[in-house]
C-alpha cells in the first residue's frame, strides 16, 4: 500500500501507560493518524531506561512510542493530578497500565474520561478476579497460560519464546479493540444513541491464552496435553553450524521428505507410519535426522528441500533478516533516524504503509502541550 492509512486524524489519545503493550497500542493509533500524548513520570516511562541508550532514547522506548508527544506531569502531586484530569476529560481514548485500582486515585478512571470515551486498561491478569493485583511479565504471562510448556527445546526444557511476544500482541489486542469501540461509537452518533464510555479490560494473561487457543481447547477436550501436530518439523543444525526449519501439513509431506533426503527407508519403518507413531517415537527419529542434515550446509538443504515444493527455510539471526535480498526489496524493515540514538531498522507494520515518525525527547512536548489544552 503506497499511501498510509490515516482514518484517526482529529483523534486525542491520552496514553499514560509505559512499558510495551499499552504503548504500542498508543503507537498504531499514531500511526493511524490520532494525536497521541504519552504521559510520563519527571523520570520517564522505565522503558527509557532499558536496552541500548543515548541521553533520554532508548531502543525499547524508541521501539513503541514512536509519533507521539512527550508530556511529564507529577501525578504524585494534586497539581499534577489536576492537570491530568483535564486532560483525560477532553481525551477520545484512554490508555492506562496501572494496577488495578491506582487509576482511579491518580485521576484516571474511566469516569474520568469523556463521555464518549474509550478507555484501555492494560494490566497483568485483568481488572478483577483473585489474581487482579499479582504483578506480571511478558514471561510469566507465558508461564502462567502454558505456553512455556509447550516450547520444550531438545533439552527437554520448557523455554519462553525469546522476544516479548505477549507483550507485543496485547498491544495489537487493544488496538483492535479500541477499533472495535470506536467503530460502535461512530453508529451510535450516526443513530443519534446517547454517548456511553466504553471501559476495555486488556490483560497479558489472556493474551497469551489467545495464542495458546489450539493447545488449550484440545487439552480441555481430552484432559491431557495433545500430541504435536507434525512430529519431526522443526529446527534441525547443519554441517556448516547454521540451522534450517522445516514444517510439514499433510501425510504426503512426509513421505516426500524422506524421498528428497535420500531415506525413503524410514517410509517402511513402522515406528514412523503416521503423525501420532511419529510423536510417540520422537527422539529416535529426531537423532536420525539430525545425523542427516549434519550432512550438508544449510544452504544445499534449503535449495533442496523448496525445490521439493517442502515448507523449509534457514533459521536466520536478526542481522541476516535485515540482510536478506527480499526484505531490503520489500521495505520490511525500513531504517529510522531516531535523534541521539541514530539510525534504527523498525519492521514495517502490515497494511499501514510508509512511517518514518521519531520518538519524543523525555517532556520534549510539556510547556506546548501545557498551553495548547490550557491546562
Amino acid at each position: 500500500m503506497s499511501q498510509p492509512l490515516k482514518p484517526y486524524e482529529g483523534l486525542v489519545v491520552l496514553d499514560a501507560a509505559q512499558g510495551i503493550a499499552g504503548p504500542y497500542c498508543g503507537m498504531l493509533l499514531a500511526q493511524a493518524g490520532a494525536t497521541v500524548i504519552k504521559l510520563e513520570p519527571p523520570k520517564g516511562d522505565w522503558s527509557r531506561g532499558l536496552t541500548s541508550r543515548a541521553g533520554s532514547h532508548s531502543v525499547m522506548h524508541t521501539a513503541f512510542n514512536r509519533g507521539k508527544r512527550s508530556l511529564v506531569l507529577d501525578l504524585a502531586t494534586p497539581e499534577g493530578q489536576a492537570r491530568v484530569a483535564k486532560l483525560a476529560a477532553r481525551a477520545d481514548i484512554l490508555i492506562e497500565a496501572f494496577r488495578p485500582g491506582v487509576a482511579a486515585r491518580i485521576g484516571l478512571a474511566p469516569e474520568a474520561a469523556k463521555e464518549d470515551a474509550v478507555c484501555v486498561s492494560v494490566s497483568g491478569f485483568g481488572q478483577s478476579g483473585p489474581y487482579r493485583e499479582r504483578p506480571c511479565t511478558d514471561g510469566i504471562a507465558q508461564a502462567f497460560s502454558g505456553l512455556v510448556a509447550v516450547n520444550t527445546g531438545a533439552d527437554g526444557v520448557p523455554h519462553k519464546a525469546g522476544t516479548l511476544v505477549v507483550d507485543v500482541v496485547t498491544g495489537i489486542s487493544a488496538f483492535a479493540a479500541c477499533q472495535a469501540a470506536l467503530a460502535e461509537r461512530a453508529q451510535d452518533a450516526a443513530a443519534g444513541r446517547a454517548p456511553r464510555r466504553r471501559h476495555l479490560d486488556v490483560s497479558l494473561m489472556q493474551t497469551a491464552a489467545s495464542l495458546m487457543v489450539l493447545p488449550i481447547s484440545e487439552s480441555g477436550l481430552l484432559g491431557r496435553l495433545p500430541g504435536e501436530l507434525n512430529t519431526p518439523a522443526g529446527s534441525y543444525p547443519t554441517k556448516d553450524g547454521a540451522w534450517i526449519m522445516f514444517a510439514l501439513v499433510r501425510e504426503e509431506e512426509w513421505v516426500n521428505l524422506c524421498r528428497t533426503i535420500g531415506r525413503a527407508d524410514l517410509l517402511e519403518d513402522p515406528r514412523f507410519t503416521d503423525f501420532r507413531t511419529r510423536f510417540a517415537n520422537k527422539p529416535a527419529l529426531i537423532s536420525i535426522l539430525r545425523d542427516e542434515f549434519l550432512t550438508r550446509d544449510a544452504a544445499e538443504w534449503v535449495t533442496l528441500l523448496q525445490g521439493a515444493r517442502l515448507l523449509c527455510d534457514r533459521v536466520n539471526t536478526p542481522l541476516e533478516f535485515l540482510a536478506d535480498p527480499h526484505v531490503q526489496a520489500v521495505g520490511a524493515a525500513p531504517v529510522l533516524q531516531q535523534p541521539e540514538l541514530g539510525a534504527l531498522p523498525f519492521p514495517a507494520i502490515p497494511g499501514f504503509g510508509a512511517w518514518e515518525q521519531t520518538a519524543p525527547a523525555l517532556g520534549e512536548d510539556t510547556e506546548a502541550l501545557l498551553a495548547e489544552w490550557g491546562i
